[in-house]
């Protein structure tokens, strides 16, 4: 049955006996019967009220292709009795966990609207509540929803418009156009014309003669006049990659945003993807080409290095060749004219009459706009009149008549020549074309008009009524000039006109009479007879039909009718003062919430300018960098750990690098005081016994301090006089040689801070939390007082990288992978199998017409202590499908390569990943004074007086 509605039978007669299918429990079959009921349910309405209660009962359908056809069919039925139940089910779809059904839902407004349109501010509030939707298949949909019931409604627009900017790439091609188009009318509405920018540089050159002071002046008024809102940047930002976009519509909506809204120094991008559309089917060229037209008037550079583009194809459809000749006649200008005009003598000679007639008119247009080629285009025209094709014939003498009429003085052997052809021309146009240019001419051809009008004369009955009325003109002009030769000839045209069938001839007929032929009831005016025939004529303007065109918005339907279509929404003009941008702002507060992780929350602080300038950037790294805090307590139990294996240790230090970072945080913040009262006490001892530890420890704390600094660990996030509370309590345990027992019981106190995280990650409002005194040992208690960041201490923090290239390697070519492509790149983030790993994105393309099954990572054939955590295996991948993957390698800071092998269920094939070095560095920030501090570790590595082993990490 739909097979048959795709072919266009009519099948409303089978609607009985399909509807009864509304309640079949197989999903297929209902997803059909939908389909068929969208189609006929306007048309069998009251069938379709009988199975109301079974589309309210699919509106709660577990599957939300069954929810969102429901809908669709309950709107298609247009019976004003069930608005009601249409509303509610378009409030409660509009909620609905699944995009699709609440695209379905903007859909439906629409047909609600129309249907009923008391029902607008209920409507208004549904496309208010889904406006804030961030799905990308929604937005398109109700922007369109807000289109037909509420246009005028901008203050909807305002918090959702940067949201609307972002998502519009992602947006499916419709949905672009429609949001294309509103983002341009809101532009015209919010921002301040761009295009003041330009005309102050127009003015910058008529005032050359001024002074160079007041010339700044007026250029820094100028400067301060103008300056682009943000937003309106972003709007044009990111609608330009959309000019890459396979659907012609997008790149003509994007093409008329630039040309409305965007300064006229960038205008300039849009005309490559306008000249590419052309190259698609003549439906589409035919729209270009129309609004290519209209763009070409004001801004020809725009278009004259695709010239050739516009050239005349032999293939090419009527409507398309008179459009390109339109485009070239604008484009045409002292340069190119030449090599134009030896294109139009070619297709003066084509086959299609019409076209030929156009291009006889476009080079008429050239010869009025360039005054260099006027006499050049008035030769070719002359020598056309030979031409044995009577239209072209006929299209040249109307031409040539406005040509004449600029410069009639020069031309009198031409009007000769055209009054020769009186006998062999019989298109009315021209001959009407030929009199009216003799009789104004009457005096420079005195010989030959008497006899024209003779030849007229005989034949008057049988000519065309246009014709007639140019007999008549012509008659009285020689009347009036020479009324001895043409006096009875004239009288007999007039009788024959006062008897004529058209009562336009005969009306004409006596005004002239009474005018030119003196009588007793002649009034005053037949003294003026001569001035009123023979008066200068004003000569023709030959414009292009898209002059008056602009002040329609490009790319609509009312710019190619050129007059205003039902719905048209016109573009306003460009406020004087810019309201009020603030009402564009959204409060970020949700984003905080949506974007950070459970239990992060801790990390956000009042009142920062509290504490030190190091305390501050301490805990502005912390808060910036998760990822950080992550790595590093990762290698930090890495080092505890060692024997235990790597899966292991991952999944414990990602769930203790949290709670690690947080008790952190917490009693920094919670021991500030007492670290105070008590810093020069404590810094005392510690100095003292650090002298009594130096000669036993030094080898042990110089390579602790080496391995936290290379690792990232402790080293970035911890003071040195944490470092250096550590060795005191070492030497309290008397235990210099285990060095991991002091870490150990940072575990320990992590495992007891736990409780407190999960209340906290519950409790939105982070205090600070003191531990209890009781469960914590003494030399944990010195590690806490160690803690304490004072104005001195170094902050040495991984930072986010600068600069991340976007360039690829390829890992895979597609005809050596047999269809399968792969691509690899560093996207120089921290990597989240572990802190000494590099983070590698693989990309995997099918470019075959078949699916890929089971890609995963087989043999590895690494080099001597280089480990790698391969990405998961990818159950299939689509044909033409792209998926992007994680891996991380420690390459064991050399450039080696890492050999592996990338299979699929039938083959698998050899690769090679080999490191550039920079990308085996992370970047770091930190102070001046750290630096030089830093600095001169590396030169004391130098001035060792005994060897010493050299650390792994080293």
């Amino acid at each position: 049955i739909l097979q048959m509605i795709a072919k266009g039978k009519n099948a409303s007669e089978l609607f009985p006996a399909v509807v009864k299918n509304v309640a079949s429990k197989n999903i297929e079959i209902k997803k059909l019967v939908y389909v068929y009921l969208v189609r006929y349910a306007e048309e069998q309405q009251d069938l379709a009220l009988l199975s109301i209660s079974t589309f309210q009962r699919a509106l709660k359908d577990p599957n939300q292709l069954i929810r969102a056809s429901a809908l669709r069919v309950l709107s298609s039925i247009r019976v004003p009795i069930i608005v009601p139940i249409m509303m509610l089910a378009i409030k409660e779809a509009s909620a609905d966990l699944s995009p699709y059904v609440r695209k379905n839902a903007a859909h439906a407004i629409q047909k609600l609207y129309s249907l009923d349109p008391e029902q607008k501010e209920m409507l208004i509030e549904i496309i208010e509540k889904l406006l804030k939707d961030k799905s990308t298949l929604v937005a398109g949909s109700v922007v369109m929803a807000f289109e037909e019931v509420c246009p005028d409604r901008i203050d909807l627009i305002h918090k959702n418009y940067r949201k609307l900017c972002n998502l519009l790439v992602d947006v499916e091609e419709w949905g672009q156009v429609v949001i294309i188009h509103m983002l341009t009318r809101y532009a015209r509405t919010q921002f301040v014309s761009p295009w003041k920018e330009d005309d102050g540089l127009e003015d910058n050159e008529k005032d050359f003669y001024d002074s160079d002071e007041e010339q700044k002046e007026k250029s820094d008024k100028r400067k301060k006049a103008y300056t682009m809102d943000p937003d309106h940047r972003l709007l044009i930002r990111n609608t330009k990659p959309l000019l890459q976009s396979r659907n012609a519509a997008v790149v003509m909506a994007v093409a008329q945003l630039y040309w409305h809204i965007a300064p006229k120094s960038e205008v300039g991008i849009i005309s490559k993807p306008l000249v590419r559309l052309l190259r698609s089917n003549r439906e589409v060229q035919y729209i270009v080409l129309q609004n290519i037209a209209t763009m070409s008037i004001q801004r020809k550079g725009m278009f004259e290095p695709y010239l050739k583009s516009f050239y005349v194809r032999s293939t090419d459809p009527t409507m398309i060749k008179i459009l390109k000749l339109e485009i070239l006649t604008n484009l045409a200008n002292e340069a190119n004219i030449s090599t134009l005009l030896r294109e139009f003598q070619t297709y003066v000679k084509s086959q299609d009459k019409q076209f030929a007639a156009a291009t006889i008119q476009t080079i008429g247009r050239c010869a009025t706009n360039i005054s260099e080629v006027t006499d050049t285009c008035l030769n070719g025209l002359v020598c056309l009149l030979s031409n044995r094709d009577e239209i072209v014939v006929a299209e040249s003498v109307v031409v040539i008549k406005k040509l004449l009429q600029m410069q009639p003085i020069q031309h009198g052997e031409i009007i000769k020549h055209m009054a020769k052809l009186l006998d062999s021309i019989t298109v009315p146009v021209a001959r009407a074309s030929i009199l009216w240019l003799i009789g104004e001419n009457c005096e420079r051809v005195p010989i030959i008009a008497p006899d024209v009008l003779r030849k007229m004369a005989k034949s008057f009955t049988s000519e065309d009524d246009l014709v007639k009325l140019q007999i008549l003109n012509l008659g009285a002009k020689l009347y009036l000039t020479n009324s001895r030769q043409t006096k009875l000839l004239t009288q007999y045209i007039l009788n024959l006109g006062k008897y004529d069938q058209n009562y336009d001839i005969r009306d004409r007929t006596r005004f002239i009479r009474q005018l030119i032929v003196p009588n007793e009831k002649s009034g005053a005016l037949s003294k003026y007879a001569k001035k009123i025939f023979l008066a200068q004529k004003p000569a023709p303007l030959l414009e292009s039909p898209f002059k008056d065109r602009d002040h329609f918005q490009l790319g609509t339907l009312s710019h190619t009718l050129n007059t205003k279509a039902t719905g048209y929404l016109e573009l306003s003009n460009w406020p004087e003062v810019a309201p009020d941008p603030s009402v564009r702002n959204v409060e970020v507060i949700e984003l905080a919430k949506e974007w950070t992780p459970a239990g992060k929350a801790k990390k956000e602080k009042p009142d920062k300018k509290f504490y030190s300038e190091s305390e501050e950037e301490e805990d502005s790294s912390e808060s910036s960098s998760d990822s950080e805090s992550e790595s590093g307590s990762e290698s930090g139990e890495q080092d505890e750990e060692g024997d235990s294996s790597e899966d292991s240790s991952e999944d414990s230090s990602e769930h203790q690098s949290e709670s690690g970072s947080e008790s952190e945080a917490e009693n920094k913040r919670a021991g500030q005081k007492s670290s105070r009262t008590k810093g020069k006490r404590d810094s005392e001892d510690v100095d003292k016994e650090n002298e009594n530890s130096k000669t036993s420890d030094s080898s042990d704390a110089e390579s602790s301090s080496i391995e936290g600094s290379s690792s990232g660990s402790e080293s970035e996030s911890v003071s040195e006089s944490e470092s250096e509370s550590r060795k005191v309590t070492k030497e309290k345990g008397k235990k210099p040689k285990q060095d991991g027992n002091p870490l150990t019981k940072d575990v320990s106190l992590l495992d007891l801070d736990d409780s407190d995280n999960n209340h906290a990650s519950v409790n939105p409002v982070s205090t600070p939390v003191a531990l209890p005194v009781p469960a914590l040992s003494p030399s944990l208690i010195a590690d806490l007082e160690g803690l304490n960041l004072s104005a001195s201490s170094s902050v040495i923090s991984v930072s986010t990288p600068v600069f991340v290239p976007m360039t690829t390697h390829v890992l895979l070519h597609r005809m050596s992978g047999k269809g399968l492509a792969a691509h690899y790149s560093f996207p120089r983030q921290p990597c989240i199998f572990g802190d000494k790993m590099v983070s590698v994105q693989i990309t995997l393309n099918n470019t075959t017409d078949r699916k890929i099954e089971n890609i995963h990572i087989g043999e590895k054939k690494l080099p001597m202590g280089m480990q790698m955590h391969v990405f998961n295996p990818i159950g299939s991948l689509e044909p033409g499908g792209s998926i992007t993957v994680s891996m991380g390698i420690d390459f064991c800071d050399s450039t080696q390569t890492a050999s592996l092998q990338l299979c699929t269920k039938d083959d698998c094939f050899s690769v090679n990943i080999q490191p550039p070095v920079g990308e085996l560095l992370l970047p770091v920030a930190m102070s001046e004074k750290d630096f030089k501090k830093e600095q001169a570790c590396l030169s004391a590595l130098h001035l060792l007086s005994k060897p010493r082993k050299a650390n792994r990490n080293e």
